[in-house]
């Protein structure tokens, strides 16, 4: 089972040298992949959270950490594909994991925020069929020499794209546990992404996403299993806050990584929830002590 952990992109850092830094750290510490989420504007829960403070462009994160790193799989967790032109993502992801030299796990999701889709003239009610649709499209012209790609929206015929991706294929992972995310793992991706399902939980849902796989005519065996767990970071002991897992109990990491690994899940992503570099770099020191007693 590999683990990897989120660069605080999303949490305000102010300055984007400190963030960025955390990439070759887990790098250092011997984490297998670093992560970054996708929200545009500052409403409701990241209003709160943030203020003004900035929230950076994953893909930029992803493209230095690249530069700054040489064995850790980059990946989203997840891009909202309705918020994205699919042909200009797909010239971008190609792109960086030419860079990279093939390390892009490319998770994307149908997003959530209906004040995010109104503000950006996307039609919340066409979040599913553009997620579909977007899949289809960034693989024909990921793989086909000559893509062509027709629908209500999009019309592709006598073009070349490139680059194309080293990776064949390159890794989408559909991030959700609603019954549609569910069936776009089974049916389109190549990994299932969930956030926050506890290994019980999780052993459920994974059997039931490996059954529509195998109704759609694919060998559930293809679709690797991962998920996101929420991680809090907290100053000590006294903290009155309350949160699913702590970084610093390392012995609920431990037992809850190890239930993950028998959950038959690849690849858990660690999601650590705070802005404050030094607790995020304490916490990612507790965690990469862990590591060795769960692979």
């Amino acid at each position: 089972m590999k683990v990897g952990v989120t660069v605080p992109h999303n949490w305000g850092v102010e300055d984007p040298l400190q963030m960025l830094a955390m990439g070759p750290l887990a790098e250092r510490l011997g984490f297998d992949s670093v992560w970054v989420m996708d929200h545009v504007f500052h409403t409701g829960f990241l209003a709160e959270r943030l203020g003004d403070r900035p929230y950076y462009h994953p893909l930029a994160v992803l493209s230095h950490l690249a530069a700054t790193t040489t064995r850790l799989s980059l990946g989203a967790s997840v891009l909202v594909l309705p918020y994205h032109q699919p042909v200009e993502l797909a010239k971008y992801i190609a792109t960086l994991d030419q860079i990279s030299g093939g390390r892009v796990i490319l998770g994307v999701g149908a997003g959530a925020v209906a004040e995010e889709f109104a503000a950006l003239g996307v039609p919340m009610s066409d979040r599913a069929t553009l997620t579909d649709e977007s899949i289809r499209l960034m693989r024909e012209l990921w793989t086909s020499p000559r893509p062509a790609f027709q629908s209500q929206r999009w019309d592709i015929h006598d073009v070349g794209f490139s680059p194309k991706p080293i990776q064949r294929p390159l890794p989408v992972w559909v991030g959700g546990s609603s019954p549609g995310a569910m069936k776009r793992a089974a049916t389109l991706g190549d990994g299932w992404h969930p956030s926050s399902r506890t290994p019980e939980d999780f052993v459920a849902k994974r059997d039931e996403v490996r059954a529509m796989a195998v109704a759609a005519g694919r060998d559930p065996r293809e679709i690797a299993m991962s998920v996101r767990v929420e991680v809090g970071v907290r100053a000590g002991a006294d903290d009155s806050r309350t949160a699913p897992l702590w970084a610093d109990d390392a012995e609920a990491l431990r037992t809850l990584l190890r239930d993950y690994r028998a959950a038959e899940v690849d690849h858990v992503v660690l999601a650590l929830a705070s802005g404050d570099i030094a607790l995020v770099e304490a916490a990612m020191h507790t965690i990469a002590r862990v590591l060795p007693d769960v692979r």
